[in-house]
């Protein structure tokens, strides 16, 4: 029983580690920008894509370069989708900013036809990677308890993730500007930073931090034009929950909602995992609106 429990937790820490990547793109994004961009997901099916295409070309054209391939195709995914996001930011978003609505209503017509070119151009069927023999196979601790190794890579790619965008909001020219933006916007401006420039390249980095989660989530789950759709709702889940800015409450309530949706699933339906998640998550919420780690801004 204890070993079905641990591999039940550990199914949860996979969940938790798409959840992750993709809920600090959306805190980077909401926090600086206040943009609710519904089409966060179809960046992550970019970084899907990326990773499938990335296979089918390294099978039938160089085979012998397979073992390679996956490492290389997860930095062109974060590139791709990060020169979507600033394609993106550029046409459309910096019309929209101080207007929430508005960009809620854009984004989502952006999702579907995003939607819409994916099945296009690459088909409505889901498709799967072949993955390197590295990523395939379990590690077993003791008797009875198997350990995916793709979670362990994707557990270990997420950490990189997250270590990299905080040293980066910490110790980079791109993070003392976020920081000064999201303090105080006008005065940001008034000592000479470029705040337009800094939301174009935050948004674009958020949806290249999408592309990668899109690259994770290849090896446990397979790439339909709809897969990123399926996470938006639990990455905002996530982003709330944890307090908007917050990149410490984005990886807390990351883990708890993925854990406690593993972990429910083993003794009820999907369904009723997710309604129980739900509940504790409003419950909670409504004793502390501003989230679990709600940053202190100066307006």
């Amino acid at each position: 029983m204890m070993n079905i429990v641990l591999m039940q937790g550990f199914a949860g820490l996979s969940l938790f580690a798409v959840l992750l990547l993709m809920g600090l793109g959306l805190a980077i994004i909401f926090g600086q920008m206040g943009v609710i961009n519904m089409a966060h997901g179809e960046f992550m099916t970019i970084g899907a894509y990326t990773i499938y295409m990335s296979a089918q070309l390294t099978e039938h054209l160089a085979p012998s370069f397979m073992p390679y391939y996956f490492l290389i195709a997860i930095v062109l995914a974060f590139f791709l989708a990060f020169a979507a996001g600033w394609i993106v930011e550029w046409v459309l978003i910096r019309h929209l900013y101080r207007r929430p609505l508005d960009t809620l209503l854009a984004t989502f017509g952006l999702s579907l036809g995003m939607q819409q070119m994916f099945r296009t151009f690459i088909g409505p069927k889901e498709v799967s990677p072949t993955l390197p023999e590295w990523l395939m196979g379990s590690w077993s601790p003791s008797e009875g308890l198997d350990i995916p190794i793709n979670g362990l890579f994707v557990l270990a790619l997420t950490a990189v993730v997250t270590l990299g965008v905080l040293l980066a909001l910490h110790r980079s020219r791109w993070g003392l500007r976020v920081r000064a933006t999201v303090a105080n916007r006008v005065m940001a401006n008034a000592t000479g930073i470029d705040t337009q420039r800094t939301d174009r390249l935050t948004f674009a980095i958020g949806c290249g931090i999408a592309g990668v989660a899109g690259a994770a989530f290849t090896t446990i789950g397979s790439t339909g034009p709809t897969s990123g759709s399926l996470y938006i709702v639990d990455a905002f889940l996530v982003v709330t929950f944890g307090g908007a800015a917050s990149l410490l409450g984005t990886v807390v309530s990351a883990f708890g909602i993925a854990q406690t949706q593993s972990i429910a699933e083993f003794f009820m339906t999907g369904s009723m995992a997710k309604v129980l998640t739900l509940s504790i998550i409003v419950l909670i919420l409504m004793l502390r609106p501003q989230g679990l780690f709600a940053s202190k801004v100066r307006r």
